[in-house]
């Protein structure tokens, strides 16, 4: 019988999840930033075939390619923190701002679907707003985690910042 160390595995599991967890995040941001620029198409003097049209690309877009894509994200990134013990202040931080960001994703999802019921009458709002709402949460979260400040001045209760010694039905890798 052949015995793995789940540890192990772990540990040459990470660069993998690191690899699918940035490639879901260039495409769930880069969706989000494409989204508001397609329904800036929505125009009143648009003929029924062209408001089909963008409708349909955009409804397709948002469900089959940006959520799944956030979803993969997410996931992978909640692993790499499991994988990893990320358990310090700048972690939380980030893990705010990709809040603000799914907030985000749900506000273009909505402005999706209340321009596709409105049978052409309701218009999107400017591409920028729903642009700069994405970039701000996307910019904070780069900063944080490629400048990994020390944010140790901030305090926060224990069951943030220490492992909380509860089983895993699967060893998690110690550094």
């Amino acid at each position: 019988m052949i015995q793995i160390d789940l540890g192990s595995l772990f540990t040459l599991l990470v660069p993998y999840f690191k690899a699918v967890h940035i490639l879901a995040l260039f495409i769930w941001c880069g969706g989000l930033f494409a989204l508001p620029l397609m329904l800036a198409s929505h125009k009143p003097e648009n003929t029924i075939r062209e408001y089909v049209r963008i409708r349909r690309t955009t409804h397709l877009t948002y469900t089959i390619v940006v959520t799944p894509a956030a979803v993969v994200a997410v996931v992978a990134g909640t692993w790499l923190i499991f994988f990893r013990e990320v358990l310090v202040p700048w972690l939380y931080a980030k893990l705010l701002f990709v809040v603000l960001l799914v907030c985000v994703h749900a506000w273009i999802g909505h402005i999706l679907v209340s321009v596709a019921e409105s049978n052409r009458e309701k218009q999107p709002p400017p591409a920028i707003v729903p642009i700069l709402a994405a970039l701000v949460p996307m910019l904070v979260i780069l900063t944080l985690v490629l400048g990994k400040p020390d944010l140790s001045g901030i305090t926060f209760p224990d069951w943030l910042t220490e492992p909380r010694d509860g089983q895993f039905p699967f060893e998690v890798p110690r550094r």
